[in-house]
């Protein structure tokens, strides 16, 4: 892949961080003998090389440790990237290391680094695998810090005030409680992660936890021993913090404004899984209301109202005058669920047709401000009720009358939620401004950024100028161990029959690979009109997505044998099943967005006025990497094997699918079912006479293993 030559503009520096590891970022927990051997081979500083490349370092710490040419380049990119104090993409397959490719050169640039991953299950891997990994054989003296956002941990205080209170509900509260009091005093980070005992759904947490919206911050009697105080402060004492992406774009959409920022100053940030930036920073860039916010305003003003002792009977009814009114708002958008514009003409009608309920649900929550600023004696949990409260009247006047040009107003009924957004229609002006020009080293990485093995889609939508840019060859031989089977026949998509031709291709497929099966949908309709039909045709066990948490649905069918699960977008990415437990992925069509889409339909209509083509510039390259993401479920190791099938034949029938072809791996391909089955039962010979491949860890392994990391 080519590059730029020319570097980002001139970025704020900040000072330069004694490197953490010593000159050697060698291992002090070794034995000063290893120190002492390695400075003798290598002399002061070792190369990427000497440490990744055969016979080097990283096989020295572990004999499992297997040697990946692709896992040396991105590293040497990445430390170029620092050195020179440039931005990097680099689009990596599974398998290639990525973590180490980028936390030893960041370790060695002796910056402070940020490190931002797309799901805190990442955050964790990062933390207690691959950190203590170098920590014990490069960098004894590294410091590492995780912050997560403010929900994730107890506030001391609230469990204080809770205590001897008559406001538990029910005998599993009292006791979840009791252990939450004994586990409290042991913790070290107060995160909700160690209590395995509370259910995700339990509302005691949200009672308890550290959120901004109930905080006194320094005038908290618990401030000096929080846990919020201590993540800050191992973070200002960090080398490198790990967040993830929706902690670190709340950070820099506030960094410019008066309540400063959530990280401590940094000179330059990791994005791993960097394709759901765009996503994300869309999202902190916009606004956002919905019924929930103002029913836990409510709920945390009577709550607050009664651990302070100041619940007055006129304000208790303010509370719940606020909580009616904004039950009867919300209740005027339309039953049907789905997203929907918003524009200014439909929200001056909405206003106007519901003029006497939307007056009264901002009188009720003015009234609410004005009770608490009439009370005598205001603790500071009471005046963050009436900040919040201000807050989110401002938020909805925006979102109802905002005239700016520059954003996609829409709302979203979505099961008993009523949510109003204002997106903004292109984030790559801010990003440009207050991300790649402000820090002079962003490393972008993940297995899906290219499309046709280039990165202009990605530069153009995230504001990037200039970067050294690389697709890096993959780790897996594709043509040997996935088969993508496509359809010689199929209906088109939009017509009737192609549920019923799809239910029996999926099931064909089934039949061959024993069920061990994902099968993805672009949409909850299509997914149970063909789990409809493909359950009156299969024995294996069937799981569908939102019968029960995502969670609990991913164990289901690791521990199911034969199982076949049914699902959308949200299994598309960031879910690994190792092995024969996932045999063969399903995809029902081509992913492209739906163009009616508030958000999709604004972001075309930009484009074309600029008299550019979006199909080809935003759809189809967004629907690559869509299909590149749902396919990567399948082959997540050199021993995994299987079949991947996309029943959308438009792949082959239409000119762009060419660019989809392009931008996969390099699949074997057939269009017959006698292959696939031949295919399967091949694989699973191969499998009977492979032994693990080395470098692929056991799945149990609890302590922190290389080959777990790479």
């Amino acid at each position: 892949m080519g590059e730029e030559h020319s570097g980002p503009p001139a970025p704020a520096d900040l000072p330069e961080r004694t490197p953490v590891a010593g000159p050697l970022l060698a291992a002090a927990e070794s034995g000063r003998d290893r120190a002492e051997t390695a400075a003798r081979q290598w002399g002061t500083v070792p190369t990427l090389r000497e440490i990744f490349g055969p016979g080097g370092l990283l096989e020295q710490a572990h004999p499992a440790y297997e040697f990946r040419p692709s896992q040396l380049e991105m590293a040497e990119l990445v430390e170029r990237a620092f050195r020179e104090k440039r931005h990097v993409i680099v689009e990596a397959g599974t398998g290639t290391g990525k973590t180490l490719s980028y936390l030893i050169p960041a370790i060695r640039s002796g910056r402070r680094v940020v490190v931002s991953t797309a799901t805190k299950s990442l955050q964790e891997q990062l933390f207690t695998k691959d950190i203590p990994f170098l920590q014990k054989h490069f960098a004894p003296d590294l410091k590492v810090a995780v912050m997560k956002g403010r929900a994730n941990f107890l506030c001391r205080q609230k469990v204080r005030l809770l205590e001897g209170l008559p406001v538990l509900k029910g005998l599993d509260e009292v006791d979840w409680f009791r252990q939450i009091c004994a586990w409290e005093k042991l913790t070290e980070t107060g995160d909700r992660a160690e209590l395995t005992f509370l259910p995700d759904d339990s509302d005691l947490w949200s009672r308890l936890d550290a959120r901004r919206d109930t905080c006194t911050g320094q005038k908290c009697p618990e401030f000096q021993r929080c846990f919020i105080t201590w993540m800050h402060q191992r973070a200002h004492e960090a080398d490198i913090v790990i967040v993830n992406h929706h902690l670190f774009f709340a950070d820099l959409a506030i960094r410019t404004d008066e309540f400063g920022s959530i990280l401590p100053d940094y000179a330059a940030v990791v994005f791993d899984e960097a394709h759901e930036i765009e996503d994300v920073a869309s999202e902190y860039f916009g606004q956002q209301t919905s019924n929930y916010r103002f029913e836990e305003l409510a709920r945390d003003a009577e709550h607050t109202l009664r651990l302070t002792g100041v619940g007055t009977p006129a304000l208790l009814r303010r509370v719940q005058q606020l909580r009616e009114r904004a039950r009867s708002f919300f209740e005027l958008f339309p039953a049907r669920e789905g997203r929907f514009p918003f524009a200014l003409d439909e929200r001056a009608a909405f206003l106007e047709r519901n003029a006497e309920t939307h007056e009264e649900f901002v009188q009720a929550i003015r009234a609410l401000e004005t009770e608490i600023a009439a009370l005598p004696n205001k603790p500071e949990e009471i005046l963050r009720v009436a900040r919040r409260a201000m807050e989110l009247r401002q938020g909805l006047a925006f979102l109802l009358e905002s005239q700016e040009r520059n954003y996609v107003y829409w709302f979203e009924r979505r099961n008993r939620g009523v949510f109003l957004a204002a997106t903004p229609i292109d984030v790559s002006g801010i990003l440009r401004e207050r991300l790649f020009a402000v820090f002079d080293t962003v490393v972008l990485t993940s297995a899906t950024l290219a499309v046709g093995g280039r990165f202009d889609y990605l530069k153009q939508r995230l504001g990037i100028d200039t970067a050294i840019e690389r697709v890096l060859p993959h780790e897996f031989d594709y043509s040997r161990q996935a088969l993508l089977y496509i359809p010689p026949e199929m209906p088109d998509i939009r017509e009737s029959a192609f549920v019923p031709r799809a239910a029996q291709e999926i099931a064909r497929l089934l039949e061959i690979t024993r069920g061990r099966a994902f099968c993805l949908f672009t949409s909850y309709s299509q997914m149970r009109e063909v789990y409809e039909h493909v359950k009156t045709l299969v024995p294996f066990p069937l799981l569908l997505q939102g019968t029960a948490p995502r969670s609990v649905l991913l164990e289901r069918f690791k521990g199911t044998e034969g199982a076949v699960l049914f699902a959308t977008a949200t299994f598309w990415q960031g879910v690994d099943v190792p092995g024969a437990a996932l045999s063969c992925v399903c995809v029902d069509r081509l992913p492209f967005a739906v163009p009616t889409d508030p958000v999709v339909a604004a972001r075309v209509r930009a484009l074309s006025e600029e008299g550019r083509n979006a199909f080809a510039e935003y759809q189809i390259p967004e629907a690559v990497i869509a299909l590149k993401q749902g396919f990567g479920r399948l082959i997540r190791s050199r021993s995994d094997q299987g079949v991947l099938a996309l029943l959308d034949t438009r792949i082959v029938r239409m000119p762009y699918g060419r660019l989809f072809f392009e931008s996969l791996p390099e699949y074997a391909r057939t269009q017959s079912l006698e292959e696939v089955a031949r295919f399967m039962r091949s694989a699973e010979e191969r499998a009977k006479r492979q032994p693990t491949a080395r470098g692929d860890a056991p799945r149990n392994v609890r302590t922190p293993r290389c080959d777990t990391m790479l």
